[in-house]
């Protein structure tokens, strides 16, 4: 029963998945500067690569957290960068949504489709390379399963609601 929850609701963000990448505005100078203050040096360029639409994701998942927990950087960096592994992929809207629906009905794709399904994987290897804390190692390579053992479950759950936190019709610049 849980499967096929967490099934339809994949399918239910598809559509979010388009108007975020047909009405997502690229981060200001403000947010910029704002996020710059967030990350280390070496954190920047990779978070650049990343498409408009995921940088503003990323950025709305980070303000939320840090409104909550200011007090702890590396959850507002785990929600910044959780996302960071996608970008291998080099794929749009339409072939994310294409490998997502065909994912669900059990057709695995190679290539850059498969650098999609495992953009966890890939971004918390990453960032591990690139010695970022654990809790956000942890929150890129888990952020689709279950909460890992080494993350608090209070902190799980803020950094889960806050990368749920779509408003696709509202993706542009969030109060800062």
């Amino acid at each position: 029963m849980h499967r096929l929850l967490i099934e339809a609701l994949n399918w239910l963000h598809l559509p979010a998945r388009l108007v975020d990448f047909l009405t997502s505005e690229a981060l200001t100078g403000r947010e910029m500067s704002r996020i710059d203050g967030w990350l280390r040096p070496e954190e920047a360029a990779p978070f650049a690569e990343q498409p408009v639409a995921d940088q503003r994701h990323a950025y709305q998942a980070a303000v939320l957290v840090g409104t909550a927990r200011g007090d702890r950087p590396d959850l507002v960096r785990a929600a910044l960068l959780h996302d960071l592994g996608k970008r291998h992929s080099r794929l749009g809207w339409f072939a994310r949504s294409a490998v997502t629906l065909f994912d669900l009905v059990g057709i695995r794709w190679r290539g850059r489709g498969q650098a999609y399904l495992e953009h966890g994987r890939l971004g918390a290897d990453e960032l591990a390379a690139l010695g970022a804390e654990p809790v956000v190692v942890s929150f890129a390579r888990n952020h689709h399963s279950q909460c890992p053992p080494e993350i608090a479950p209070d902190d799980w759950m803020l950094l889960m609601t806050a990368d749920a936190a779509r408003r696709p019709w509202k993706r542009q610049s969030v109060a800062t």
